[in-house]
């Protein structure tokens, strides 16, 4: 189980490494800076962290390497790009490497925040045989749902869509997010919002039809909220 408290912030950009550490810091997490990958590279080997936010652009190389090295050596911690508009083939690249999310500079920090909360989630959600969600029973490494003790079937964009809210349950989710989300998890940039509506509205007729309740809410005009109170 991971403790969601340890960040390694990894950002050259001093001021807003600056704003990043004292939002973090003041939220409960404990977050660590470095500027450089070989520092990186040190911290890693001798702390164990739960999220790495990773700038691709350092002054001693190319981010990217660095996702490498932390899924060969199978560090447990997930990893988020933070990168600039103007770096979308990098970070396609850095997804099919095995980053886990990423962020656009400018962000919000309530949206870092939330992104770092959800990767947490999802990471211990790996290693938990089941999820209970309502009346709906989710088992992630089978990629199954489960509802009154029959399996619903679901493609697997269906599936991680459900498990996406579920790990921002209560959490109000722009398409804009869940167009990121899944672009992410399936290097396809083409989730747009009508595509995103298809998948859902098909997600919550299959919930409707094995009387699960109507868990996933429209918020006018934003987007998507999971409620199972």
């Amino acid at each position: 189980m991971h403790n969601r408290n340890n960040i390694l912030l990894v950002e050259d950009e001093s001021s807003l490494a600056k704003d990043v550490l004292k939002y973090l810091n003041k939220n409960n997490y404990k977050c660590t800076h470095v500027s450089k990958l070989k520092q990186a590279r040190k911290s890693l080997k001798s702390n164990s962290y739960n999220a790495v936010l990773l700038d691709l652009g350092l002054p001693d190389g190319d981010g990217l390497s660095l996702i490498k090295e932390i899924k060969d050596k199978d560090y447990s911690c997930g990893v988020i790009i933070v990168s600039a508009k103007d770096a979308l083939d990098k970070k396609v690249e850095g997804l099919e490497m095995g980053a886990d999310d990423y962020l656009t500079k400018p962000f919000f920090m309530p949206e870092l925040n939330a992104r770092i909360k959800s990767l947490i989630r999802r990471l211990n959600f790996e290693g938990n045989n089941e999820i209970i969600a309502g009346v709906l029973k989710v088992i992630p490494d089978e990629m199954r749902l489960v509802v009154d003790n029959k399996d619903v079937e679901l493609t697997n964009t269906e599936f991680n869509l459900l498990l996406y809210f579920i790990s921002n349950k209560n959490r109000v989710l722009s398409k804009t997010n869940l167009a990121e989300y899944m672009s992410s998890k399936y290097f396809d940039y083409g989730f747009s919002d009508d595509v995103i509506y298809g998948h859902i509205k098909n997600l919550k007729k299959k919930l409707e039809k094995h009387e699960a309740q109507d868990y996933i809410k429209n918020v006018y005009g934003v987007g998507y909220k999971f409620i199972t109170e």
